[in-house]
């Protein structure tokens, strides 16, 4: 059965909208900004499905969008977004985690040493473990291959284990 861009659609925001949500929450470190990026993220796929574009892989479309969405508002703001000054604006980064995610790690304690690591390197590590894409619709969403992404995410859990005390039990 063929379903129409509406069914899509819905079905869509259904399945996804809370990922889209964590995953540009991520990103950005505000709650109304990542609910914007989110809502925005919808309204441009429901555009792009309305004009009758096909669409193999909805989700990573999504991700894709939200992706170019948050590169967008992080470019509008240039601004360092970093724990202390959000600690200092008195916003504290809470949002409901994946159950699987915080059973791989604690995550007020990662926190601050996922800032620390390179915008791509972060980038993989959320699409990954926070989002639970997979290394082929991570590099769906950023136009790499999965092979590159793969060793994005070697190359960044090798630094979160620099970082981390060996005490840290950090297995991923």
């Amino acid at each position: 059965m063929v379903m129409n861009a509406q069914e899509e659609f819905l079905k869509a925001y259904d399945s996804f909208a809370d990922a889209i949500f964590r995953h540009c929450y991520f990103r950005v470190y505000q709650h109304e900004v990542a609910m914007d990026l989110m809502q925005q993220t919808f309204m441009n796929v429901w555009r792009y499905l309305i004009q009758g574009n096909r669409v193999d892989n909805i989700r990573a479309l999504l991700y894709r969008t939200a992706n170019n969405l948050v590169i967008d508002e992080c470019r509008k703001k240039r601004e360092n977004s970093s724990l202390e000054m959000l600690e200092e604006k008195g916003i504290e980064p809470s949002v409901q985690l994946k159950s699987s995610w915080e059973a791989k790690i604690d995550y007020d304690y990662l926190f601050p040493h996922l800032q620390s690591l390179e915008d791509e390197q972060r980038q993989v590590i959320i699409m990954r473990y926070i989002d639970d894409l997979s290394p082929k619709e991570i590099a769906a969403v950023i136009g790499e291959t999965a092979n590159v992404v793969s060793v994005r995410l070697h190359r960044a859990i090798e630094q979160l284990r620099k970082r981390l005390p060996s005490t840290y039990a950090f297995t991923i």
